[in-house]
């Protein structure tokens, strides 16, 4: 529930501070007085797109926040998944929106995404404004308020993924058939290129071994004098490294009974001259093997040049990737021949599947015209009240040629308020007053089953008057019991009446502009507000007792 609003710098409200309550209220004021206002800065905490030109004009940014109740609503969930402070007690949610064109949003001070904000908002306050009235001419909305007066969540959510999963495997059959088309019309091509590849052999690290061999036979003299002169600077009889070690090491050792230091670097120095003593051996090795091999050097090159080809040729960097493109192309031709065996096997899968569907949608169409005959039922209750005792509502539901992703129904509206006109479709027959009176009818049916706590209405009585208007606010009335809250935008004197808060949008002028402001009224100002809305700019006695008796009423 909605318990406070503050808004600054927003549009034409420079500072507003808003206390709401439980129940019924009401919102009253001239026209452009700045009653959208508010309701586009409330859309801003529902996670509305934000424009900088709302912010008021010389100011760097504009913030709304917001104080809600959660308690009863059941949103701890929520919270913890975002990992969001929770208490249920107050909630505060914030925007602001700043002149460089950013958006930042807040709950309870943490920073959340505008998705998060919106998604909390959708379970806290509900919006009617005018232009929602256009939706009852959509298919769409009116199975959507078909199911959310339904029972039948698991039903919908089993088809969802029924047919998520359905649409998959469409999709890949789609997909493989395509493939297939493709390569069979490249299939020449393909085996030319597998061929090609296969002969070659090709073997893991293969090029790095041979760039490395190839390096070798191109230097072989050059290599096997290094290995010589090193062999000879360990090896020589008089001036070798090796003999010159043995000679220290024998000093050391002639002293180390006498002088211990020296048994620790004569157990190093020994590890020295072996580790020595077994690279000399291993030059002397290396050096018989070397061998200049003009033969083998051209193997080598030729060998290289051809997988230096294949790879100019495929645009790739290696022999992995070679291997790995044959191991490709060996697939594709796999599939060119057992094609049509897997596209059975995955048909096979996909009627499998859509039967499984089509179950699951039989299941929810029944679920659905179970409920579409208590909606209609409802309906007629709660329409009869407000001045349509001879209407017929009746919900149509049919099917539709294929599955979508909400079932395989439509589901039409159908409508009369006269006794001898025939049922048809409500956007073709139904006026703006009665559209406005099947709206709220649903609205107030959406309520009953589902515990969204604030639902505001934007002049839902556009094109009602008199005895109607007024059973209009008995059943918004009705709708702000049981914790819930329900606030109406009206310029109708016989709803202004019914609220159990009023407040009024009002706009003062100042030497810095234009100002809008709403103040919550006491006894006596509603009298002369209402009086104001029954006679218009001249307040009258006769306005004044009636605006009393509406209210004593």
């Amino acid at each position: 529930m909605l318990k406070t609003i503050d808004i600054r710098n927003y549009a034409l409200i420079e500072t507003l501070h808003i206390d709401f309550h439980a129940g019924f209220s009401v919102i009253t004021g001239e026209t452009g007085a700045g009653k959208s206002i508010i309701l586009g800065a409330i859309g801003l905490l529902l996670g509305q797109r934000a424009e900088v030109k709302a912010i008021k004009q010389g100011q760097a940014k504009c913030v709304v926040e917001a104080r809600l109740d959660l308690a009863g609503y059941g949103l701890e969930s929520f919270f913890s998944t975002n990992e969001l402070d929770y208490d249920e007690s107050e909630c505060i949610v914030r925007r602001e929106i700043l002149s460089t064109g950013k958006s930042r949003a807040f709950v309870n001070d943490v920073p959340v995404s505008l998705a998060v904000l919106k998604e909390l908002g959708e379970q806290l306050i509900d919006v009617h404004s005018q232009h929602q009235n256009l939706l009852l001419s959509h298919s769409e909305f009116q199975l959507a308020t078909l199911d959310a007066l339904s029972d039948g969540d698991d039903e919908q959510q089993a088809y969802k993924l029924a047919f998520d999963d359905f649409q998959r495997t469409e999709t890949r059959l789609k997909e493989l058939q395509e493939k297939i088309v493709k390569d069979k019309a490249e299939q020449d091509y393909l085996q030319f290129q597998h061929e090609q590849l296969a002969e070659a052999k090709l073997h893991e690290g293969e090029q790095q071994e041979l760039e490395e061999e190839a390096d070798v036979l191109s230097h072989t003299e050059e290599i096997k004098g290094a290995l010589c002169r090193s062999q000879a600077g360990l090896e020589a009889d008089e001036s070798g490294l090796l003999t010159t070690l043995k000679e220290v090491l024998q000093s050391l050792q002639g002293v180390s009974d006498i002088y211990a230091t020296c048994k620790e670097w004569v157990e190093r120095m020994n590890s020295c001259y072996i580790d020595l003593k077994d690279m000399s051996r291993e030059i002397a090795n290396a050096v018989d093997n070397i061998e200049f091999n003009p033969d083998r050097l051209e193997q080598v090159n030729e060998r290289l040049n051809l997988i230096y080809a294949l790879e100019k040729k495929h645009r790739v960097e290696s022999v992995e990737q070679l291997m790995e493109l044959t191991q490709q192309l060996q697939e594709r031709l796999n599939l060119i021949a057992s094609g049509d065996e897997e596209l059975d096997s995955l048909r096979k899968q996909r009627d499998t599947k859509y039967d499984e569907l089509v179950a699951l949608a039989t299941r929810l169409t029944q679920k659905r015209k179970t409920t579409a005959e208590s909606m209609q039922t409802k309906m007629r209750e709660l329409l009869i009240p407000l001045g349509m005792p001879n209407v017929r509502f009746e919900v149509l539901v049919t099917p539709c040629e294929s599955p979508r992703p909400e079932g395989m129904d439509n589901v039409s509206f159908m409508f009369s308020a006269n006794k001898n006109t025939s049922l048809q479709n409500i956007v073709s027959v139904a006026s703006g007053g009665e559209i406005a009176r099947v709206m709220l009818s649903l609205k107030a049916l959406i309520a009953s089953r589902h515990q969204l706590p604030t639902i505001i209405f934007d002049e839902i009585d556009t094109g009602v008057s008199g005895s109607i208007a007024e059973k209009m606010a008995l059943l918004m009335k009705q709708m702000g019991t049981d914790g819930r809250q329900v606030i109406s935008i009206t310029h109708l004197p016989q709803i202004a009446a019914r609220g159990t808060s009023h407040y009024k949008v009002y706009k003062y002028e100042t030497e810095e502009g234009t100002n809008t402001c709403v103040k919550e009224l006491n006894n006596n100002e509603r009298i002369a507000e209402i009086a104001n809305m029954l006679s218009g700019a001249t307040l009258t006695e006769a306005a004044l007792q009636n605006a009393q008796a509406l209210l004593n009423d």
